[in-house]
């Protein structure tokens, strides 16, 4: 398989060899819980932050997992605080939040408006994720670049964010060249790729191993897992449903322990039933495991997000249990 950009990527890294490096930054979109009245269940919330960091694993907040579209201002500085309080006193790279602009098609890039939700972030020590919006993304992927990079001038260090449509309509995939200029920003650390397309990640890979080794490309394909494998590191929503399997499956994986691909296996299993059409949808289904593994003490979604059907707790519970095997709880 070749790529087709300009940039000349004829080869990608081949996805039955083992990671790169000695490390996989694991990074989970947490989950932000509702009560039976629609109210955040913040104590839901900080358990999971807790149990998310007790697993080694960075926790990532206000992010589409987090229903960061859906929160005001107050709220997300009330996650952010949340946050913080579970993990304790800031260290660098232990936190990741994103920075959200919620606006409409045709509206214009706001600057001011990504700078001030990247200030309370930067405040708790956090490392800010900038969210796709339409301002953001209109025009060309040089102009969404170039955007990007009036941002990065005022920041200390950051993550960019592709995104499908499928998730979000103000997402974003750019063109390998444009990555490739997103990847040269000298305080962008990394980039989350959310195209659901292994091709498209595995060009990125070969693109940041050839160009910026130390670039981070955390995969955002929840259908496809083990990109791990050819070297992506991993910043998922899949993840909140099982942090502990997931950090399990990466030491497996650098230990070079069979066991790695079972768990991997019924890790996906998960992934390809809950992340199924609609998409959206997906934070409903995580709800759902977790009241299942009695995290949280109720499955509703967030107000004004799509739901799965209640029968979808019994198949839910069957890949519950694989894990649980896999594991070896």
């Amino acid at each position: 398989m070749a790529g087709s950009d300009p940039l000349g990527v004829t080869a990608i890294p081949n996805p039955g060899t083992p990671s790169r490096r000695g490390s996989i930054r694991g990074i989970s979109a947490v989950l932000l819980p509702v009560d039976n009245t629609g109210a955040i269940d913040w104590e839901g919330f900080a358990a999971h932050v807790d149990r998310t960091v007790a697993a080694g694993i960075v926790p990532a907040v206000n992010m589409d997992t987090g229903h960061v579209h859906h929160l005001d201002g107050d709220a997300r500085r009330r996650v952010l605080g949340v946050a913080r309080e579970v993990i304790g006193p800031a260290v660098p790279g232990d936190l990741v939040a994103g920075a959200c602009v919620v606006d409409g098609v045709g509206e214009p890039f706001d600057e001011r408006g990504y700078l001030a939700e990247c200030e309370p972030i930067l405040a708790a020590g956090a490392t800010p994720v900038l969210f796709p919006s339409h301002g953001l993304n209109a025009g060309s992927d040089g102009e969404t670049v170039t955007r990007i990079g009036t941002l990065a001038r005022r920041l200390p260090a950051f993550i960019g964010f592709e995104l499908s449509t499928a998730f979000h309509p103000a997402g974003r995939i750019l063109s390998l060249t444009a990555y490739r200029d997103l990847l040269h920003i000298p305080n962008c650390v990394g980039a989350k790729h959310s195209s659901l397309s292994r091709r498209l990640e595995w060009e990125r890979l070969a693109v940041r191993d050839r160009e910026r080794p130390a670039f981070h490309v955390y995969t955002g394909n929840d259908l496809a897992i083990d990109m791990v494998r050819s070297g992506s590191d991993w910043l998922l929503g899949l993840s909140t449903a099982a942090p502990a399997a997931f950090a399990r499956r990466d030491a497996w994986l650098l230990a070079g322990d069979l066991r790695a691909h079972e768990l991997d296996d019924a890790l996906q299993a998960l992934g390809s039933f809950t992340f199924r059409t609609p998409v959206p949808a997906y934070k409903h289904s995580m709800a759902q495991v977790l009241q299942l593994r009695g995290w949280i003490g109720c499955d509703a979604p967030f107000p004004g997000s799509p739901r799965r059907p209640d029968s979808d707790r019994e198949i839910l519970a069957t890949i519950l249990a694989r894990i649980d095997e896999a594991v070896g709880a």
